[in-house]
């Protein structure tokens, strides 16, 4: 996939937030609403993260340099970790702050008691039509894999990380919104810190989980299943090799492949021949795989004796 559909996400997730994060502080200001002021640092953060993915992507696009022969794709990842750092530190345990400070004061909401349920309706329903954006982006690329499967073996960062952003962001509302409503209902200040710790544990754990996937990204992954099957198909779909003796793949960026593979050929083979059978599988893989970029293809004769070849 190109990064048009993640960049789409990443900036209805940008227009959303800043406008969401603008109307909460209004109604924090107004309340001293503890939920509602980890709601607008929520969306502060989550602003913050979309304008980082954004940034990584414009750099990731610079040319390959002799310090980076291959490009500088592998930024994605890092901007999309740096992003799990942010929604733990910033998101999370400042909520858990704040929640820890409302469970010692439990003050009510005395004054402009319609504000926050009206702010946080309006929210879930533009932060809603920002997850439906990340949802249909996805389901281009995702295929017949579940969201978990998705999340977890998507080679583009963008768009798990604002699908998870987005998730949270909407159980985050209705949890703030279920604190703000039970502490006008009973007077008591308890269930608007209920409301701001279960949303600090939520953003922690969102955290957690997209540190774990970027980190991953970050170490190297491997070509999907799918290319890595497609790969193998063009590589034998002719009768240049005899055989795939081992192959690897890596992605050096979101939309960039390394395959290096070793194939068995024919003894008898000129080194004319060979040559020219090395660029017809090349050619294939690259029809097959247009992401396969850098392609290292080594010939050897096979031998089933261990040890060799």
């Amino acid at each position: 996939m190109s990064a048009e559909g993640g960049t789409k996400a990443v900036v209805a997730a940008l227009a959303a937030n800043l406008g969401i994060a603008v109307t909460k502080f209004i109604a924090w200001g107004l309340t001293s609403s503890s939920s509602m002021l980890a709601e607008a640092i929520h969306s502060v953060a989550d602003s913050g993260n979309q304008v980082l993915l954004l940034f990584g992507g414009k750099r990731s696009q610079r040319a390959a340099t002799p310090q980076h022969p291959f490009g500088y794709g592998r930024e994605r990842y890092i901007y999309a970790f740096i992003v799990s750092i942010v929604l733990f530190s910033v998101g999370g345990l400042f909520a858990l702050y704040e929640a820890y400070h409302k469970f010692h004061e439990r003050d009510g909401i005395h004054s402009w008691q319609w504000v926050p349920v009206t702010v946080l309706s309006v929210a879930i329903i533009l932060e809603s039509l920002s997850f439906r954006t990340a949802i249909l982006e996805s389901n281009k690329i995702r295929g017949k894999a579940s969201w978990k499967e998705f999340v977890r073996r998507a080679r583009v960062p963008e768009l798990p990380v604002i699908l998870l952003e987005d998730f949270a962001a909407l159980v985050g509302l209705v949890l703030a919104l279920f604190g703000v409503s039970m502490t006008l209902i009973t007077g008591d200040g308890i269930w608007d810190a209920i409301g701001t710790g279960a949303i600090g544990l939520l953003l922690v754990a969102v955290a957690v989980v997209l540190a774990v996937e970027t980190k991953s990204l970050l170490i190297g992954e491997s070509a999907t299943d799918e290319h890595q099957k497609a790969i193998e198909q063009a590589i034998t779909a002719g009768d240049e090799v005899e055989r795939i003796i081992h192959m690897k793949t890596l992605h050096v960026g979101p939309e960039e492949l390394l395959v290096a593979v070793k194939v068995g050929i024919r003894r008898a083979d000129s080194a004319e021949q060979i040559a020219a059978g090395i660029n017809a599988v090349e050619a294939r893989i690259r029809a097959a795989v247009p992401i396969a970029r850098a392609i290292y293809i080594e010939p050897d004769i096979y031998s089933a004796t261990p040890g060799k070849a």
